[in-house]
This record gives C-alpha cells, sequence and structure tokens, in this order.
C-alpha cells in the first residue's frame, strides 16, 4: 500500500497531506446539468414561503441498475443471490429538485434515490432514510448494506422502508465533476515550502469553484437537507425517519433544523460539531488523535514481551518517539516498496483506532529492527503490493468535488495562510508522534464562493447522538456540543471506532430498538473491544472487522472511507 494513501486522511476533509494534495480541480469538468441560478442561503422561513411555488414532488420509478458479479465482490456483496434478489424487490428512482430553493422557477437537477421496501408490510412503520457521511458519500447501496443478513441491522428492514440516495452532486445524482489536479508536497515541509502549496491550492480551488459557480455554489448541507424533504413528500410520508454517521451526523441535525415537525425518529453517529468550521476540526481532532496514541502506548507497555518498547506507557511514548526521530534522519527503504519510511510512517501507525494496534505495533517493532533491504512481514502486508484494478461497471462511491463544494460553501473558518501556518507549528510542538499528520494549510483557501452558515436552533423533535468516548475522528466532545446546541439524547460508545455503532452488535440492538420503539434501551454500549493481546483476531461485524484486520485510512469525514467500507 502506498504511503501518500496511507497519509491522505491526515488533513480530511480534503486530501491535504505532507505528501500529497488533492483539493479540486482544473476548470475542465463533466457536468450532467448546467444552471443560471445565484448561490443564495435561504433560512427555514424562506424555504416555507417558497414551498407553495415549488412543483410536485414526484419520484419517476425506474428499472433499479444490473451489478456484475465482480462489482458486487469489491463493493462487498459477497451473497450474489441475495443481493440480486433485494434489488429485484427494490425500487429505483429520481426526484426533480430546484438547484436553488430560494429561485424554484430557475434551473431544476435530478436526485436519485433506492426503496427497499419493508417484509412486514402488517407492521409497517414508515420510511428511515440513509446517509453514510462524507460530504460527498454515495447513499444509493446503503439499505442493502443494513439489510445483508448477517448485520445486526437487518431486522429494520422488517417495519421500515429502507430510503438510500446520492445527494446533490454524487453518483446517479446531477454531479458536476473537477478534473483533478493533485499539488505535490513532501512529507515534511517548511515555511517557504508550505507558501508555495498554499498558493497551489489557492489555485486549483479557484479553478474548481469557476468551472461552473451557480451548481458548485448551491451545493450545501442545507440544500440537501431540503432535498431530503423533497424525497419524504415524494414518498407519501408525514414524517420521515433517519440515520447518519459522520458527515451523516449534521445532516440530520440540518434537516431537523429545517423541518422539525416533519421528522419521525432520527439516530446520528460519530457526531460532528454544532459549529463545523475546518480550523477548529483540524485542531480538536489533532488533539484526540494524540490522546488516542496515549492509549495506544499503554496497551503496547502491557505486552513489552512482544514488541519491546517499555513496560509503562511513558517508557513506550518515549521510546516511540526515538524511533520517530531516528526514522527522520535516517529514513529506510525496502526493496519492492515504493515508500521511504521516514517519521511520518510512526505518527501514522500512532493515529490508529484500537482494532489495528497490534499491526501497528508489530510495524514499529520491525521499522526499528529492520536492517536490511528485504521489508519485514508486517511492514510488506501494510505497504507492499500494487492496488488492484476496480471492475467495469463500478457504481461511484463518492465526488470529491461535492465534498469539497459542500465544506468549503459552509466553512466560516480562518482560511489565511499565516494563522494555518502557525496553528500547525503549535500542534507540533504539543502533538510530538502525531501532530504532524494535522493539516497545515487551510483546506479552502482561496476558495471564492459565498460561505452559507448555518446556525442550529434547540428543539424537541426525536433525537439520539451517539458518541464514541476515545474516537479521534469524530471527538467525543462534540456529541455533547451537539446535544447543548439543538437538544436530543446522547449514547456513549465505549470505543474508538468510526460510525461503529451499527456493526457492534451490542450497540446496534440499540439502534434497532430505538427505531421499533422510540427508546434505545439503554444510555450507551461497550462497542468494539480493545484487543486482547498482540495475536487477537479482527473483531465481530463487517466494518470492524475490515478495521482490525490491516491498518489502514482513518479519514473521518473524508469520503476515502464510508461507514460501511
Amino acid at each position: 500500500m502506498n504511503l501518500r494513501r496511507l497519509l491522505a486522511w491526515t488533513a480530511a476533509p480534503l486530501a491535504v497531506v505532507g505528501s500529497t494534495l488533492t483539493p479540486g480541480g482544473t476548470a475542465t469538468a463533466t457536468t450532467t446539468a448546467s444552471t443560471t441560478s445565484t448561490a443564495s442561503a435561504t433560512t427555514a422561513a424562506s424555504t416555507a414561503s417558497t414551498s407553495q411555488t415549488l412543483r410536485h414532488a414526484r419520484i419517476d420509478w425506474h428499472a433499479c441498475p444490473d451489478y456484475s458479479d465482480d462489482v458486487l465482490d469489491w463493493i462487498g456483496f459477497p451473497d450474489h443471490a441475495w443481493f440480486k434478489a433485494a434489488m429485484n424487490r427494490a425500487d429505483c428512482g429520481t426526484l426533480d429538485v430546484p438547484l436553488d430553493y430560494a429561485d424554484p422557477s430557475g434551473r431544476w437537477i435530478s436526485v436519485a434515490l433506492t426503496r427497499l421496501p419493508a417484509t412486514d408490510k402488517a407492521h409497517r412503520l414508515g420510511s428511515l432514510a440513509l446517509n453514510p457521511g462524507g460530504p460527498g458519500g454515495s447513499g444509493y447501496l446503503m439499505p442493502f448494506r443494513f439489510a445483508q443478513p448477517d448485520r445486526p441491522t437487518a431486522d429494520l428492514n422488517k417495519q421500515y422502508d429502507l430510503i438510500g440516495f446520492d445527494p446533490r452532486g454524487v453518483g446517479s445524482s446531477t454531479t458536476v465533476d473537477c478534473a483533478e489536479d493533485g499539488v505535490g508536497a513532501p512529507p515534511t515541509i517548511t515555511e517557504a515550502e508550505a507558501r508555495r502549496v498554499y498558493a497551489q491550492l489557492v489555485r486549483v480551488n479557484q479553478e474548481c469553484a469557476s468551472t461552473d459557480p451557480e451548481f458548485i455554489g448551491q451545493l450545501t448541507t442545507q440544500n440537501i437537507a431540503r432535498d431530503l424533504d423533497r424525497i419524504r413528500t415524494g414518498l407519501g410520508e408525514r414524517r420521515l425517519s433517519y440515520y447518519g454517521v459522520s458527515w451523516g451526523s449534521w445532516l440530520g441535525p440540518v434537516y431537523r433544523n429545517l423541518f422539525p415537525s416533519k421528522v419521525g425518529r432520527m439516530w446520528v453517529d460519530s457526531v460532528a460539531p454544532p459549529d463545523p468550521r475546518l480550523d477548529t476540526f483540524v485542531a480538536e481532532r489533532a488533539a484526540a488523535t494524540e490522546r488516542d496514541f496515549s492509549r495506544m502506548a499503554t496497551w503496547m507497555a502491557r505486552f513489552d514481551d512482544t514488541y519491546g518498547f517499555g513496560t509503562t506507557g511513558s517508557q513506550v511514548k518515549a521510546s516511540l518517539t526515538a524511533l520517530q526521530r531516528d526514522l527522520d534522519a535516517h529514513p529506510k527503504e525496502f526493496t519492492g516498496i515504493p515508500v521511504v519510511f521516514d517519521g511520518s510512517v510512526v505518527a501514522l501507525a500512532g493515529s490508529q483506532p484500537s482494532p489495528v494496534w497490534p499491526q501497528a505495533a508489530q510495524v514499529f517493532a520491525e521499522l526499528r529492527d529492520a536492517t536490511g533491504p528485504i521489508a519485514p512481514p508486517e511492514v510488506a502486508e501494510v505497504f507492499g503490493g500494487e492496488p488492484m484494478e476496480p471492475p467495469a461497471g463500478l457504481p461511484a462511491r463518492s465526488n470529491p468535488t461535492a465534498n469539497q463544494a459542500i465544506f468549503c460553501n459552509g466553512d466560516g473558518g480562518a482560511r489565511d495562510f499565516e494563522s494555518a501556518w502557525d496553528a500547525y507549528q503549535e500542534r507540533l510542538r504539543r502533538l510530538p508522534i502525531t501532530g504532524r499528520l494535522s493539516s497545515f494549510l487551510p483546506p479552502c483557501a482561496g476558495w471564492p464562493l459565498p460561505v452559507q452558515e448555518v446556525r442550529l436552533r434547540f428543539n424537541r423533535a426525536p433525537l439520539v447522538l451517539s458518541g464514541h468516548r476515545y474516537e479521534s475522528v469524530s471527538v467525543y466532545r462534540w456529541t455533547h456540543d451537539m446535544k447543548a446546541a439543538v437538544g436530543g439524547t446522547t449514547f456513549t460508545v465505549e470505543d474508538d471506532v468510526h460510525g461503529s455503532v451499527i456493526d457492534a452488535p451490542d450497540c446496534a440492538a440499540h439502534v434497532v430498538a430505538y427505531f421499533r420503539t422510540g427508546k434505545p434501551g439503554a444510555s450507551g454500549c461497550q462497542g468494539v473491544p480493545v484487543p486482547t493481546g498482540p495475536d487477537a483476531g479482527p473483531p465481530a461485524g463487517p466494518q470492524v472487522a475490515q478495521a482490525g484486520r490491516s491498518m489502514t485510512l482513518t479519514p473521518g469525514w473524508s469520503v476515502e472511507r464510508l461507514p460501511f467500507d
């Protein structure tokens, strides 16, 4: 696995990292819809005032797509017969929505959706919309993820129609795509180099936004929430239930803010902050990553006979700090692996969630002890090999342009070089092991389109907010910050795995209970357990098992790792 790809999580939501930066694109693009309307932010009141002029929300149902067995294997549906049977009973459609809800007489675009009907129609409870995060993640096949027989959420499809959708700008919905234009930067960077990359970032952000500013300017969380309410209307539902994770935990409260009387039951996991400024987001997430590294060090100390870094957390941290400095001074390379192993690899391995600790700790030990050109086994497993070629017909699972636009159109944080660089230098001082993984640039630098901030209001519409006590991707404190801003009930997961509440069986049971009865039945759950030792196998559940199999991306809101990956 290429180190550039492994490090690509560090500056999520945009891929701004020490080795590669791909925040946007050039002025060339492909688009499935053009528009002449201008970007504007609208409030709940203006949404209500324009709703009288919106044409009827009619879903055009059509045949669902057919996927080859190779595609099904690639996207995680190994039981081909089950998937095809589920697709045969599903409904697929599109819904027209105004590009700009303040100007419903202007250009309209389409949103693609799927419906997997409830199997127990006599006890049907309504429609449950699902969002995987991103922003820019495709939710088109998410109902099938939930309904897979081996998943603890499968029973939800008995009483709910499960609704998946591609938000505007994503997948089978109307999209616009900036051409990729990567901006390179070394893993460790000087201020002069950082200023050069900043100037390039400004250029590509401006070029991307100018590709189709009318469309890109309307890629906002507020508009996606309004699209979701048109889906509700098109389905004929008085109220809509909702489950969202990561960025989906921001979309849910925004929908609830605009349409409180239309909410059925809502659960959001790995909760976003109520004011998602990217400068604050980067800073708080970096601090949480270093805290979680301290937990890893304490765990490694229990197994000093295996790893040999010390018998206390403090000793392990001191040993790993020394290893990081040594690799920075004397980087290592191995035959057949296109990676230069400097101190950034220690930061990367030290940022992993607990299911990966045995593998990450083994990588530390092998890098410390390696002397020859042949890669040690765990290093070769994690970093070696060529990427597999995806099969033909693979559906789009994310849209980088939508990811960037949705964030930047709502980001009220600082975008100047000086404040970002000063904050990065301070993180390097305070967070010595993992601080270098945080972004040294403001991801929305130079973004020229108007910021459309959302001010959430407290209300009493149903809402459960599940936060993970030790998570570094969606910081646990944000769960309580969101509750203070909007209301609802908190639910604590005692793990550090992003979005695990629907995969850890003891937690998913409470999610299912809530959507059935309106009550989760508890105030928390254990979640994904910490490995019992160096030889611990992957935990149960499709997503968390994958997290335990390999050191991998942990980008949070970034679309590179969606909750059902």
